[in-house]
């Protein structure tokens, strides 16, 4: 079975580590508990197969429809409960730089009076890092399995930073490129868009996520209590602040995309000027060829025709037939020139 760690804490420390998870139940209710704190067992899972879901769920009792949500994954972000135990999923995230995307992780909670499992479908978050964490503050872990959550969601939410961290240059490139005029940013947009919808879908349930799990705590009116609600009091500030960015960027990458659009359409429309600028041009070209073409044709006609040399023509053998035929050419070739002339032809 994947298991990451199976613990038993006792007033916030290390109490015993059962060699199976087999003995994890009988080992925590022979462990003694002084009154002072919490017993608890926490059992980290990776990426664990059906069976063995199956297998801690009929051990610590878990209801059907949270080991259904759990083995079918792909969850929402959500906490709901069933009798006394809360079941808890969050989407941490992670941006991916070498690649520039984002990666949206999953990891399910069920908090028992006594219990904690974490289940893992992905390999990040690392929430050993959690655990040194809560077990070098005894008087936090001591919190029990709350304790717990609170840090879990503690370490999702600061993860979320260097997520917006990585968005933010993604929309700095994106602003380049969009007044460089690189034609594939357009896709680009449209990725990075899809990108922060998904991250405001792990982002936006957890506001009312906090304020549900701060109600609980508020239930149980411990003086000890207090500071863990406190703790999450700022987690959800920072939470918030993620959510308020992050929608920030969705709607300045709605912006970029209308002034994108906006400026491919004013290239498009410069290009079309060029265009019919050069067909204008074009066309004044052949009209001035057509011209010169024209003059040439009046005298080439004249005198393709006096050059038949036939023995019976007018003005063969007249004197004056060779300057009237010259003359001739170069009247039709002036009238021709004059009225192009007048049109704008030349």
């Amino acid at each position: 079975m994947p298991v990451v760690d199976n613990v038993i804490y006792v007033d916030g420390k290390r109490a015993t580590v059962p060699d199976s998870l087999d003995h994890t139940f009988e080992e925590l209710r022979d462990c003694p508990d002084t009154g002072d704190g919490h017993r608890f067992c926490w059992i980290g899972l990776l990426l664990p197969t059906e069976q063995e879901i199956h297998a801690v769920a009929a051990e610590f009792g878990l209801h059907p429809l949270a080991v259904e949500d759990t083995i079918n994954a792909h969850q929402r972000p959500k906490l709901e409960h069933y009798g006394d135990v809360l079941f808890v999923v969050l989407r941490p995230a992670r941006y991916v730089d070498p690649v520039e995307v984002v990666e949206i992780g999953e990891v399910h909670l069920f908090l028992g009076p006594d219990f904690v499992i974490t289940v893992r479908h992905a390999e990040q978050p690392d929430l050993g890092e959690v655990r040194q964490r809560l077990e070098r503050d005894p008087e936090l872990l001591r919190h029990g399995p709350y304790a717990v959550l609170y840090a879990i969601m503690d370490k999702i939410v600061d993860d979320y930073g260097p997520v917006l961290e990585g968005l933010q240059d993604d929309i700095d490139e994106i602003e380049v490129q969009v007044f460089g005029g690189d034609p594939g940013v357009s896709r680009r947009i449209y990725q990075l868009s899809r990108e922060v919808i998904e991250f405001q879908r792990a982002v936006e349930p957890l506001g009312q996520m906090f304020g549900t799990v701060r109600g609980g705590l508020k239930e149980q009116a411990t003086e000890s209590d207090l500071e863990l609600r406190r703790a999450l009091r700022d987690v959800a500030d920072h939470a918030t602040r993620v959510m308020e960015r992050s929608e920030a960027f969705r709607q300045l990458l709605a912006n970029i995309l209308q002034v994108n659009a906006a400026l491919v359409g004013q290239r498009q429309n410069d290009e079309m000027a060029r265009m019919t600028q050069a067909g204008y041009e074009q066309n004044e070209q052949m009209k001035r060829v057509s011209s010169w073409a024209a003059i040439a044709f009046a005298p080439t006609l004249i005198a393709g025709i006096y050059g038949m040399n036939f023995t019976h023509m007018p003005e063969l053998n007249w004197p004056l037939g060779y300057p009237m035929a010259l003359g001739l050419m170069l009247l039709f070739a002036l009238v021709l020139y004059v009225l192009f002339k007048k049109r704008g032809w030349l």
